[in-house]
């Protein structure tokens, strides 16, 4: 059994923005060499997510006016209030949206390859960015 750790490092550009990451997973499993198993994917900020979707321009644009549209900017959120808020980013929206998304993913290896649908792609959501972001990720297997 082998277990590998490895970190992505991530600069995102914009405020919402969704990066596809799937040839970046697949390459570090090809690395790895391991056959069967599982890639763990984690991200390690509360304003970020991590999920299975078919990745197309349009597509993607229409999850980011979904988000905005089902959390919006201009409600008042209690964590943005001065009175409680720990930090200066007045980030709610970000906190909400990655909760609909999640920050873990658990993928089967078979035979050397992501057990993927066939439009399924790895996607990286940056939810308050710009910022610098770190992915985890665990390759079990054999």
């Amino acid at each position: 059994m082998k277990v590998l750790w490895r970190e992505f490092s991530l600069t995102t550009e914009g405020s919402m923005q969704l990066i596809d990451l799937t040839e970046k997973v697949s390459d570090l499993l090809r690395s790895a060499n391991i056959k069967d198993g599982f890639v763990n994917l984690m991200s390690l900020h509360t304003t970020t997510a991590v999920f299975l979707n078919e990745w197309q321009t349009a597509l993607a644009e229409d999850m980011r006016e979904f988000l905005a549209k089902l959390v919006d900017e201009a409600a008042s959120y209690g964590h943005n209030l001065p009175e409680n808020a720990e930090c200066e980013r007045q980030n709610a929206t970000a906190h909400l949206r990655s909760l609909l998304l999640g920050q873990t993913l658990c993928i089967p290896i078979v035979a050397g390859h992501l057990l993927l649908g066939e439009f399924q792609r790895i996607i990286f959501a940056e939810l308050d960015g710009p910022r610098e972001r770190e992915l985890k990720v665990q390759v079990l297997g054999v």
